[in-house]
């Protein structure tokens, strides 16, 4: 294994991070800038809406258009969760090209030990700019940092599981915001019922009213008013609850996604940095 000859790491953080990259401040391995996913978010449901317009009396547009403020709340949060979603993806992949990085001497006859540990870091940080962003690189350089300063070699594996648990558990936390999100938006399309219900009953005491008129005319306008907030109270809890379920559709196979390369970098750290480490006494 050598260092020379790297011009430039080979893996760029700083450079090739999606969010860093258009000039926002990345988020730590998957997790995202809440600002730029926030004006993400605005642009595409701005673009909704905007693409819904020539199709205005459409019944599909009407759910969304003609239902009162709460599909627009809806549609937002759904495209804000779904750019949230998107940047993870990226991010995911591009946390997984550390897996086509010669990080580890192939050789049979390389073994891990205070002294080696050394050299192995110094190769990270040549072919990587900051392996602090980098889920596996960081619990290798961690590990090894240990390994270097204490020399303790037992403590290598534990140092190793103790941060796959705290990578864990901060997959669990960069998904909060969206599991949130896929709690307000039903809640926001019941919202919606209400108010849909609570304007039917009120222009259904207007049919009474022109019940005893005997205007038929009269008497179809205010069932005019009364439909229409039943299908406000119905078709905003459909638009809710269907873009819960795909939210929540997604969120389950990214998260499976997340889980699966944690797993592939705690087999990497198994087979590479455990099963290579000795007791050395250079």
């Amino acid at each position: 294994m050598s260092t020379e000859g790297y011009a430039e790491p080979l893996l760029s953080w700083s450079k090739s991070d999606i969010e860093q990259s258009i000039g926002f401040r990345g988020g730590k391995y998957t997790r995202t800038n809440n600002l730029l996913t926030f004006l993400i978010g605005a642009l595409l449901t701005a673009i909704f809406f905007g693409a819904a317009m020539p199709f205005e009396g459409s019944a599909f547009t009407s759910m969304f258009t003609q239902r009162g403020p709460t599909p627009y709340v809806v549609v937002f949060l759904f495209f804000w969760a779904l750019a949230i979603l998107a940047l993870k993806w990226r991010k995911l992949a591009f946390q997984k090209q550390v897996f086509k990085l010669e990080l580890i001497p192939d050789e049979h006859d390389f073994v891990l030990s205070p002294s080696t540990a050394s050299k192995l870091i110094d190769h990270i940080h040549m072919v990587v700019d900051n392996p602090g962003h980098f889920i596996l690189l960081n619990r290798i350089v961690v590990a090894l940092a240990n390994l270097k300063n204490i020399g303790r070699v037992a403590d290598v594996d534990d140092i190793l599981r103790a941060q796959a648990e705290h990578e864990e558990s901060s997959l669990e936390t960069s998904y909060s915001l969206i599991q949130g999100f896929i709690w307000a938006i039903p809640v926001l399309g019941f919202i919606g019922t209400v108010l849909g219900l609570s304007s039917a009953i009120g222009g259904f005491g207007g049919v009474l009213s022109e019940a005893g008129s005997g205007d038929m005319e009269q008497i179809t306008t205010a069932l005019k008013s009364v439909t229409a907030g039943l299908a406000t109270a119905f078709e905003t809890t459909l638009v809710a609850l269907v873009a819960a379920l795909l939210l929540q559709l997604i969120v389950v196979f990214q998260k499976k996604s997340e889980e699966e390369f944690l797993d592939a970098c705690t087999d990497f750290c198994v087979k590479r940095i455990v099963g290579r480490l000795r007791v050395s006494s250079t």
